[in-house]
């Protein structure tokens, strides 16, 4: 379906899973939040291909995982350099990026670091620097995994993730979600954690020339409120488009989320 295929490939001294679908001529890569860290892309090719369909005419699409192995200090600008490595291994030469949360960091770090291999850019519910709301969350998320409770990261996250309108429904999950997908350890999530807390690249942003788009929720409570509105602001070459009402999961809740993403890769 869509020509999902799901891959990995070598890196330094481990490896990365990945996935790709569709049958365009441009290359449109994604690049997901701190989930990654709890359950990397690995046998989801289908579904990420039913969820970003609208996509496949015109886009050959990539989603990235990190990579399995992860370096204690190991940053976003370190994760943005192994995405070029694995970009050059597969013979993508230049694509559009889509970076969500997490993603977006790492996506940030390459439009500045890396400017000749990005199309454009789009940035969703992301932050370019530490805020009191990120740090909060996220090493309150940081103490559940150093105590081993999965069940409390799981449930926490979806609580400050999804729209008061939509919540109820996930906590009927909460008995099976936690019981799903529990890694064996979690130094690969508190690693990554903790590169979302160091995350600072506010002062750079401005070297950022493609044209980009930023996605936000005006009830964001992982991220916090604002930050998208920062980073548009510190790009010259970019839109702003906010979601009312919706948070962290605005990519996954807003209607007209694909359509605004996809309206600017073919503009």
């Amino acid at each position: 379906m869509f020509n999902a295929i799901n891959g990995n490939i070598k890196i330094g001294g481990t490896d990365m899973d990945y996935i790709s679908f569709g049958n365009g001529q441009k290359n449109l890569i994604i690049i997901p939040g701190l989930g990654d860290a709890l359950r990397t892309v690995k046998g989801t090719a289908t579904a990420f291909a039913v969820m970003y369909r609208e996509f496949t005419k015109d886009y050959k699409v990539y989603v990235f995982s990190r990579k399995n192995q992860l370096e204690e200090g190991y940053s976003t600008k370190d994760m943005a350099k192994d995405q070029v490595e694995v970009m050059k291994k597969l013979g993508i030469s230049k694509a559009s990026i889509m970076g969500v949360s997490q993603g977006g960091m790492i996506a940030q770090y390459i439009a500045i670091d890396y400017p000749q291999l990005i199309d454009k850019l789009v940035l969703a519910v992301t932050v370019s620097r530490q805020n009191e709301t990120m740090h909060s969350v996220i090493s309150s998320w940081v103490a559940m995994a150093e105590a081993n409770d999965y069940k409390g990261i799981i449930i926490d996250t979806t609580e400050k993730s999804y729209s008061d309108k939509n919540i109820k429904k996930y906590r009927l999950l909460y008995p099976i979600l936690s019981r799903i997908g529990k890694p064996k350890d979690f130094s690969r999530f508190i690693i990554q954690a903790n590169a979302c807390i160091q995350h600072n690249s506010y002062n750079e942003l401005d070297r950022i020339k493609c044209e980009t788009l930023v996605i936000g929720g005006d009830s964001d409570k992982v991220v916090g409120k604002n930050s998208s509105e920062e980073i548009a602001e510190r790009i010259p070459a970019s839109k702003l488009v906010i979601f009312k009402g919706l948070g962290h999961m605005a990519y996954e809740e807003a209607k007209a989320f694909n359509h605004k993403v996809l309206s600017f890769l073919n503009a």
